[in-house]
């Protein structure tokens, strides 16, 4: 039986990481190069946050589910001790999310953004695909590396 839990929650780790990076790709070379791009959209700002948000909740939950998912792999397989070095990137990166969307989003980030937005809706949205690319590029190393170190390409 704990087998077959294992490969439920290995499986409900990938789902959970394709939506939430998948997302995240989205939104980086879509979602901010077409709101940064349109002419004519008076309120890009309110736009963006209106599409965002929508993803917001989806970001959270897959985060969320890859990090139980993860750390009950880690734990059956007795791995903490033994962990390999592109697992610690894969636990950075998803670190990283978790403080962003939980924490610095809604009590820094949000409010950071909108006042920048209002003075330079160009140079703050600028910075958002910049930051946003930074940590896609990040996330898809990672996920190569996971992928690639399960498989056995760096033994």
């Amino acid at each position: 039986m704990e087998y077959n839990n294992f490969i439920i929650a290995r499986a409900l780790h990938i789902v959970a990481i394709v939506m939430w990076i998948g997302g995240v790709a989205f939104v980086t070379t879509v979602l901010i190069p077409s709101i940064r791009s349109a002419k004519s959209i008076d309120n890009k700002l309110h736009l963006f946050e209106m599409l965002e948000g929508k993803f917001g909740f989806q970001a959270k939950l897959t985060t969320v589910i890859t990090g139980i998912s993860g750390f009950y792999m880690l734990d059956v397989m007795n791995a903490w001790s033994t962990m390999n070095w592109w697992i610690h990137i894969m636990i950075f990166v998803w670190f990283i999310f978790t403080l962003v969307l939980f924490l610095l989003e809604p009590l820094i980030l949000h409010r950071w953004f909108h006042q920048k937005a209002e003075k330079n809706t160009e140079k703050a949205f600028f910075y958002l695909q910049l930051m946003h690319t930074i940590l896609l590029s990040v996330s898809l190393i990672a996920v190569f590396c996971g992928v690639a170190g399960a498989h056995g390409l760096f033994f």
